[in-house]
Order: C-alpha cells, then sequence, then structure tokens
C-alpha cells in the first residue's frame, strides 16, 4: 500500500501539468477547513454577543447568560 502511494507521488511529481492544480485544490481544500472550525468555534460566541447587544438596546431587559436569552429586569 504504501509502496503504491510512493509510485503515486513519484508520478505526479514527474506529470507537472497538473500540479498547479493539484496545489490550488489543496490550498482552497485547506482554507475551507479553518473557515469551518473557525464559525464552529465562534458561531456560539458571536450569538451570545448579538443577542446580548439587541438585548441592552431593549428598554427594562437584562440579558441573562446562563439561558441565553433577554430576561425582564426585576
Amino acid at each position: 500500500m504504501l509502496a503504491y502511494f510512493s509510485n503515486a507521488a513519484a508520478k505526479i511529481r514527474r506529470d507537472e501539468k497538473g500540479a498547479t492544480a493539484v496545489e490550488y485544490g489543496i490550498m482552497v481544500a485547506l482554507i475551507a477547513v479553518v473557515i469551518i472550525v473557525a464559525v464552529t468555534l465562534l458561531g456560539g460566541t458571536l450569538t451570545g454577543m448579538f443577542g446580548k447587544a439587541a438585548c441592552d438596546m431593549q428598554t427594562n431587559k437584562k440579558w441573562d447568560a446562563t439561558t441565553s436569552a433577554c430576561i425582564n429586569k426585576v
């Protein structure tokens, strides 16, 4: 199996016509992975930030971080 991948890699290195396209494809895939990870990690934080900002603009409301909801002030 390792010999197959080694031979395939050597063949790709010799054939440089498609090398640039493959490199761009790998770059695009890596950028997509980084974007997906960033959105996943920051999604909840951004939702909370925008929710708090929207709640702060309303009168007699406060942001409850434990429930992530806007509640009436007591």
